[in-house]
């Protein structure tokens, strides 16, 4: 975890690609689960990719990251964080349907107010990002709970900016 790069091919760099392959394919799972057809993506450079680019892409992806162990650490706690988030309400989604599901959030929105979502999305983010922080303030810098404690901080990073890009978009359609 000292910043080494891994020979391609080797057993380390074989077990980190196994850990991104598992990780990218459960956010990739995940997110099939909760939207098969993308209309409830939150990232936009995913929506356009659509399934098959994005699939290739993050196989490059993973391919690229084995090197970095404490790069592949972190994204694969990431992943694994954006995939258990997405689980939260996929059945929602899927059982409601992805246009139902949009429209029903939209409604909730417009009747709720900014500032207490804001407050919400703020504590929910704000809450996971300090155990991230906690990791990278207490574990020495080249460990491994070093790269989940950043891999925790990019989750939180990640909930935050796209719920608030999905936001931002949400609320400009509705004005």
């Amino acid at each position: 975890m000292n910043g080494d790069v891994l020979s391609f091919g080797s057993a380390p760099y074989l077990c980190m690609m196994g850990l991104l392959l598992f990780g990218r394919g459960a956010d990739f799972f995940s997110t099939w689960v909760a939207t098969p057809n993308l209309l409830l993506e939150g990232n936009p450079l995913a929506k356009k990719l659509g399934w098959k680019l994005g699939s290739i892409a993050n196989l490059a992806l993973c391919f690229g990251l084995a090197f970095w162990p404490a790069t592949a650490l972190a994204a694969v706690t990431a992943s694994l964080l954006v995939a258990a988030h997405n689980f939260h309400l996929a059945w929602l989604m899927r059982s409601m349907g992805e246009e139902a599901f949009c429209h029903w959030f939209q409604e909730r929105m417009v009747e709720s107010r900014l500032p207490l979502y804001m407050i919400c999305l703020l504590g929910e983010t704000g809450a996971t990002a300090l155990v991230g922080v906690g990791l990278l303030w207490w574990c020495p810098e080249d460990s491994k709970a070093s790269a989940i404690g950043c891999g925790i901080v990019a989750y939180a990073f990640i909930v935050l900016f796209y719920t608030s890009l999905s936001l931002w978009r949400l609320r400009r359609k509705a004005a």
